[in-house]
């Protein structure tokens, strides 16, 4: 058993809660913080898509709210609403963006296709991060 099949436990759960009646796409996802609390998030649509959040971007800025700044994990699922999960679902873009902000370059980034979980780093999936250092 993967050390991190809880958290991605947390993430196929949390993609129960999607609100996505546009896309039909729901996904969940799972944080883990340095003390070990998990924050949960799914993905919430809006009609006119651009405010439309993703579920690492939920659960990021609720960590966040909460007082919690260093990310040790997340797990990511998603799929087709009301389905199994049958696929990998790679955090977009700008979720890997805001969660270079607290995460580091080796914190797992979980995948699961419903079968086995795939364990990348946000290094790999964000090389050459722009940060704070590129503020200075």
């Amino acid at each position: 058993m993967n050390k991190y099949q809880s958290l991605v436990e947390a993430a196929v759960a949390a993609r129960e809660r999607s609100y996505c009646p546009y896309s039909g796409f729901a996904v969940g996802a799972a944080l883990l913080t340095a003390d070990g609390t998990v924050f949960t998030g799914a993905n919430i649509e809006s009609a006119s898509y651009t405010p439309t959040v993703c579920a690492e971007r939920v659960a990021v800025f609720t960590a966040v709210h909460q007082g919690q700044r260093q990310f040790e994990a997340i797990a990511v699922v998603g799929g087709k609403a009301g389905e199994p999960v049958t696929t990998y679902c790679p955090p977009c873009g700008v979720c890997r963006q805001v969660l270079a902000e607290f995460g580091h370059t080796a914190m797992p980034v979980l995948l699961y296709d419903g079968k086995q979980i795939k364990e990348l780093t946000l290094g790999t999936l964000l090389p050459e991060v722009f940060d704070k250092h590129n503020l200075d």
